[in-house]
């Protein structure tokens, strides 16, 4: 098997197949001018670590650069992404004049999601007011980055476990939100026995 992952001139060439991957690579470079940087360790803002363990996934310069951008580098870690009963559909509260930096940040957010799951409720909840950002909303973006100050270098580990097998899952609650009776669905991927 071999996996190509494309991200407009950004080519990763992974998999199983050693002979295979040459191949792709041999015709890449006969078809494109091309640069071969060797074993990633660095793609698109994501860390990749090989070890006897496997290989890991972690966004820490990216995490220390949205700390700084957010000026929350002398701020003190909270335990958790957000508080036990946010209140965010209230309607206290002054709008944000600056949408667009609410939204700049919730975007890196959910890119940070890639290789932290751990966040991905909270920010499942922060981006659902682009629209209409309150100080509220602000305050709850902000927590999810001091979250994440606990641990920055946490990511994704991918261990061998003898083969590619998917399973995923999923559950949902039925008209869980006390303001406008939506529901809330959440799913998880296990590739390779991996999340």
């Amino acid at each position: 098997m071999v996996v190509l992952a494309v991200y407009v001139d950004d080519i990763l060439i992974t998999g199983s197949d050693i002979d295979g991957i040459e191949e792709a690579k041999t015709y890449l470079q006969k078809h494109f001018v091309t640069k071969y940087l060797g074993r990633p360790r660095y793609f698109l803002g994501i860390e990749i670590a090989h070890s006897k363990h496997g290989v890991s996934l972690s966004q820490r310069k990216y995490a220390c650069d949205l700390f700084q951008e957010a000026g929350l580098l002398g701020s003190k870690p909270v335990d958790t992404p957000m508080d036990s009963n946010p209140d965010f559909w209230n309607d206290d509260g002054n709008y944000l004049e600056d949408k667009t930096k609410y939204r700049r940040l919730v975007g890196k957010l959910i890119y940070l999601t890639v290789t932290r799951p751990d966040i991905s409720f909270a920010v499942g909840l922060v981006s659902q007011f682009m629209d209409k950002p309150r100080s509220i909303h602000w305050g709850a973006a902000l927590r999810i980055l001091k979250y994440i100050k606990t641990s920055p270098g946490k990511g994704l580990l991918f261990k061998r476990h003898g083969h590619v097998k998917i399973e995923a899952y999923s559950d949902a609650d039925y008209a869980g939100s006390k303001d406008d009776r939506k529901s809330t669905s959440g799913y998880c991927t296990y590739v390779g026995g991996n999340l």
